[in-house]
């Protein structure tokens, strides 16, 4: 029977491609314009010299309170070990809350801690009934007399030496004070992977989920075909995240892969989302649907940039956000109109180009007022501890 090694692009391990088609500009100072995006400051979130800290996203709570979300796990390298890691068995997912975007409390909440192994990227969304979803997804390590065991199919990280435990999904109805869960999704049709029990594995991502105007939650997964080769697909949720059905392809090629994704609702009525790929010159992707999400169609939007988030904006436009794996590291922007149609001339804004290596960005926006936006992001300067970050920008 086949089995699968893992081809999956984790966050932080990226092939890097010469730069193309971009015109030399320096990151914003503070107090400086462009475009109509003002700097106003860059802040740090949350550092601690014993832990790694990583993939935040960020809502705002309907009584104006801010509640972020990251993964944390052990400082390897404060132990002794040369690298940090991306899998490892004691990660897990906290918060932290703040009342203007700015001033965060110091010592994280446990949101959840996954009974069998490490999680990632935990994604926030909040709905308008008050409640609020997290998805998260886990890894094992596991033995090579654990691994010999295992009912094949699996998703294996050769590095890692971890068996990917798939997507879930938690749920709070007290502001993220308390999580219920996990709630598992189902299977991609396509994959054929199987979790460590042997069951069929629950369909996972990292990427910003949509609430839909009739209240449909949108969520664009991940998934590899026989021959692992990755794709997006699109699943609904009618139940506010307790169960999902299969809706449709978002995104596949002979060639090119796709991964992390945000989606969203333009005014029009379309579906898009914003998609991370490989074997594609690392150029960011963007899908869409004119008919309710039954099909999609997708292209290359002409530049380099991952994950991506995307947040719309009061006057409807749109706040894409992006980390830059690329020399010189960091965090760049680019407002979209209101449909998002124009990816290809909307131009690039580099708020951050200070940083030290690859491992940085999955950035997460949220709105402070009517015209100021925090964008979250891990960071790291030279080389030195991870962290999470903040650049807040005035928009005009």
């Amino acid at each position: 029977m086949k089995h699968f090694l893992c081809t999956f692009f984790f966050p932080g391990v990226l092939i890097a491609f010469p730069l193309q088609g971009l015109v030399a500009q320096s990151a914003l100072k503070p107090g400086e314009s462009v475009h109509g995006v003002r700097k106003i400051k860059d802040i740090m979130i949350y550092q601690d010299s014993l832990f790694y800290a990583a993939f935040p996203s960020v809502v705002k709570r309907p009584n104006r309170e801010f509640l972020l979300a990251f993964r944390r796990a052990p400082n390897l390298q404060a132990m002794g070990e040369k690298n940090y890691e991306h899998i490892d068995p004691n990660s897990y997912l906290v918060t932290i809350r703040s009342r203007d975007g700015e001033v965060w409390t110091k010592n994280p909440d446990l949101l959840y801690a996954h009974p069998f192994g490490g999680s990632q990227d935990p994604c926030l969304l909040q709905l308008r009934d008050g409640s609020l979803i997290c998805t998260s997804y886990g890894w094992r390590p596991v033995s090579q007399e654990a691994y010999d065991k295992l009912k094949k199919p699996v998703f294996y990280s050769i590095p890692s030496k971890a068996i990917f435990l798939g997507g879930y999904v938690l749920r709070s109805t007290d502001g993220g004070h308390q999580w219920k869960g996990p709630y598992y999704p189902m299977r991609v049709p396509i994959d054929p992977k199987l979790d460590i029990f042997g069951n069929p594995l629950p369909a996972y991502n990292r990427g910003g989920l949509w609430e839909t105007k009739d209240g449909r939650i949108l969520w664009v997964v991940a998934a590899g075909n026989e021959d692992n080769r990755g794709s997006a697909h699109l699943l609904v949720s009618r139940d506010k995240g307790l169960s999902w059905k299969y809706s449709s392809v978002v995104a596949e090629d002979e060639q090119a892969e796709f991964n992390e994704a945000s989606v969203l609702e333009t005014p029009g009525g379309d579906l898009v989302a914003f998609l991370r790929t490989a074997n594609y010159d690392d150029q960011a992707c963007i899908a869409r649907s004119k008919n309710g999400g039954k099909s999609f169609s997708w292209q290359g939007m002409g530049f380099k940039g991952h994950p991506l988030h995307a947040l719309p904006l009061p006057d409807k436009r749109i706040l894409i956000t992006y980390g830059y794996r690329h020399k010189p590291f960091g965090i760049r922007t680019r407002i979209l109109n209101a449909e998002c149609t124009d990816f290809a001339t909307a131009p690039e804004i580099i708020l951050r180009d200070d940083g030290g290596g690859t491992d940085l960005g999955y950035t997460w926006s949220v709105l402070l007022n009517n015209n100021r936006v925090l964008v979250c992001y891990y960071f790291n300067i030279d080389a030195g501890l991870r962290h999470i970050a903040g650049t807040i920008i005035e928009i005009k």
